[in-house]
């Protein structure tokens, strides 16, 4: 029997830190190995080594794969919806930096609680809740505002993408959390998603004629094998084993560190301005998803 926690203790505040560390810095890892690595192909090698590593880990934990669960259905669209948001998030990073990128993605939790109010039983939104999401889109509103002082209409695409990865993502949460998924492991939805991603995002790569002939350098192998590893195997399965020890809204109210660290390595790694303008939308993103989950923080 898996000890539940009711709150985060020292060893969850450590985990946590360093998975929005690293969610933070790859943002910046698939800016840069865009210039050797073309986007979707970048996606879809990631998806497809994250899906051998978290089959073989599954394999070896002896988790159940092919139960009858009804879970195939809505598996194969989570694994859709996947793919197509880290198609738009590693293409947006070619458009658009990578600050801005971080602080537009995390604004997913404010998209699955829209959904949810409308599309899963139980789950209305509440006054608080509805303030919270407000802020968080006045967020929004000010990150594109911020972009319109000096229009580039490439870098304002990127962040068009950026926010539809954000929906993206939310549509795959709420998908979970009103399918049969929601009754499955959460590491077999993992390896769904992961699977089924990296058959459609290399499939993309091979449709939109990217090139196949990369410079197998080491920096190349190294930031690979980091998002292979380190990010969509590792910190994934870290998440969802946290999911079933903790509160999920703590672990949610922590991961808003994420678009912080993405802010900051932008800034050291890649020189990009951070402005008023664009710390003020982070602030109030982070501040109104925090409220979006302070009901359910009450409640435990």
């Amino acid at each position: 029997m898996t000890d539940r926690k009711d709150r985060l203790d020292g060893l969850a505040i450590g985990l946590m830190t360093i998975l929005c560390l690293t969610w933070g810095i790859q943002q910046v890892v698939i800016k840069i190995v865009a210039d050797f690595v073309p986007p979707l192909l970048q996606a879809g090698i990631r998806s497809a080594g994250a899906t051998l590593a978290v089959l073989a880990w599954m394999l070896w934990r002896r988790i159940p794969l092919l139960d009858r669960d009804g879970s195939l259905v809505p598996g194969l669209w989570a694994g859709i919806l996947f793919g197509s948001e880290f198609a738009l998030i590693f293409y947006g990073l070619t458009l658009t930096s990578a600050s801005r990128a971080a602080i537009l993605l995390y604004t997913a939790p404010f998209w699955v609680a829209l959904g949810s109010h409308f599309l899963v039983p139980g789950e209305r939104v509440r006054l608080l809740q509805w303030a919270g999401l407000g802020l968080a889109f006045l967020g929004v509103i000010l990150t594109f505002a911020d972009r319109l002082a000096a229009p580039q209409p490439q870098e304002l695409l990127g962040d068009a993408l950026m926010v539809g990865a954000a929906i993206l993502w939310a549509a795959t949460t709420v998908l979970i959390k009103a399918s049969k998924l929601r009754l499955v492991s959460p590491y077999k939805t993992l390896l769904y998603q992961l699977a089924v991603s990296s058959l459609v995002l290399l499939a993309g790569a091979a449709l939109f004629g990217e090139d196949f002939d990369i410079p197998l350098t080491p920096f190349v192998i190294g930031a690979m094998g980091f998002q292979i590893f380190a990010v969509a195997s590792v910190s994934y399965l870290a998440w969802f084993w946290m999911m079933t020890r903790y509160p999920v809204s703590r672990l949610s109210a922590f991961s808003f560190l994420t678009p912080v660290f993405g802010v900051l390595c932008g800034a050291i790694w890649l020189d990009e301005p951070i402005s008023l303008a664009l710390l003020a939308a982070l602030i109030l993103v982070a501040a109104g998803i925090y409220l979006v989950n302070a009901p359910a923080r009450a409640q435990r």
